[in-house]
């Protein structure tokens, strides 16, 4: 039988982080995972050059870029471990990137970069490894052990600690080894945890390729997408991608944290023209027929795409009609069917492709200064396993750096 002060289960993002600051402030760590590769979410993501944060989580009330039970939680984690303080570690390490738009950071070459920095930072701590190694048991001790927590391992034997953190993320992915254990040790311990669906996923609908929008897989354009009613309605203004199966891109990705099975969602296509008041208005006296018309106002808009509009039934006819003798009615229908357009989706394309998970460990039982449970001393959720999902952008990557610090903080403050 083996002692560490802290074990922590999950070498993603989160629990990698919290390692490093641990054992970097005294504390014997020993961080275990039951693949054989550490990190893989950060290597697979943006495109394999990680958009490790984003600028926007400057320090501020971050609570607005984030969906929880409440999001209020990750102020202080996320106040306390900014952008500019993660930012700061890889020019420590002479890590370079790059901004896109809305404020995302990329790698310039590889998201490697940043899994080698965070190895480095752990072996800077001390903190022990255990690969491949599968977490059994966990059993509650008495205090008087010297230790709260036994935990049998696959392949490491049995380790007591003071604290355990629970870093091992959501659903999405199965791919790369993720699994529902993070939320089985919650309930274990007593903890509620939320209803879980697929975050940061594409939409698919019903009919799909029998409407024939399966033919416009690979068209893509700006779009202003929203869902929800009255305070509870959100919008995004990003690209879209139509696929064989339905919506991605990231404003379909975006909107997916907010759509609600049995919801419809609304698309503007042309988000920079009231096409109802430019097809009115520019009628009177064009010899114009309409199709060409609408490409004039509209050029952003693919031809694939506004010829598959004029396909439909309602419109069919008036395509090659004259500009001018086509009635306000028909252009109004026409306008809405591209500035206000509505699709109810049928579902999503699940874990496999959703980016995070939605719900999780209810954080009103996780005190958000440590990220220690309430119910279990010494027991510690860090990032996605948590009810708490990021935006599209670098949020997620961020909440996992800043509460796996909080955490990371608070265990060695307990030497």
């Amino acid at each position: 039988m083996s002692q560490t002060h802290t074990l922590i289960i999950g070498a993603g993002a989160a629990g990698m982080m919290a390692a490093a600051v641990a054992g970097q402030r005294g504390a014997s760590v020993l961080l275990i995972d039951h693949s054989s590769k550490i990190g893989e979410k950060i290597r697979i993501s943006g495109g394999g050059r990680c958009n490790f944060t984003n600028v926007a989580l400057d320090g501020g009330d971050a609570s607005k870029y984030f969906i929880s039970q409440n999001p209020r939680f990750v102020r202080p984690a996320l106040a306390h471990y900014t952008a500019k303080d993660f930012v700061q570690l890889l020019k420590m390490h002479r890590v370079t990137f790059h901004e896109k738009h809305k404020g995302q950071l990329f790698c310039d070459d590889s998201a490697n970069d940043v899994i080698d920095v965070l190895r480095a930072e752990c072996a800077a701590g001390k903190v022990e490894w255990r690969t491949n190694c599968a977490v059994k048991n966990i059993r509650l001790l008495n205090e008087d052990s010297g230790a709260r927590f036994e935990v049998d391992t696959s392949t490491a034997g049995v380790w007591r600690c003071q604290n355990l953190i629970i870093a091992t993320g959501g659903l999405s992915v199965p791919a790369i080894g993720a699994t529902g254990f993070g939320y089985e040790v919650a309930r274990q311990f007593g903890h509620t945890v939320t209803e879980l669906s697929p975050g940061l996923v594409p939409l698919t609908f019903g009919n799909w390729a029998q409407d024939g929008w399966n033919a416009l897989a690979g068209v893509a354009l700006p779009v202003r997408v929203s869902a929800g009613e009255g305070k509870k309605a959100m919008a995004f203004d990003e690209d879209f991608l139509i696929s064989h199966k339905g919506l991605t891109g990231p404003a379909i990705l975006q909107i997916s944290n907010y759509w609600q099975q049995g919801e419809s969602i609304r698309v503007n296509l042309c988000p920079d023209v009231d096409l109802e008041k430019a097809l009115r208005q520019g009628k009177v006296g064009s010899r114009m027929q309409l199709d060409t018309a609408l490409t004039q106002l509209a050029p952003n808009l693919p031809k694939r795409l506004l010829q598959h509009s004029f396909e439909q039934a309602a419109f069919a006819p008036y395509a090659k009609h004259k500009w001018a003798d086509v009635s306000d009615k028909v252009l109004r229908e026409l306008a809405a069917s591209l500035n206000a357009w509505t699709l109810k989706p049928s579902g999503t394309e699940g874990y496999k492709k959703a980016e995070v998970t939605r719900g999780g460990v209810a954080v009103k039982e996780i005190n958000n200064q440590t990220m220690e449970s309430r119910l279990q001393k010494g027991l510690y959720f860090i990032g996605e396993v948590m009810d708490v999902t990021g935006w599209l952008g670098g949020y997620n990557f961020q909440w996992a750096w800043a509460s796996g610090m909080a955490a990371g903080m608070a265990v060695s403050d307990k030497l």
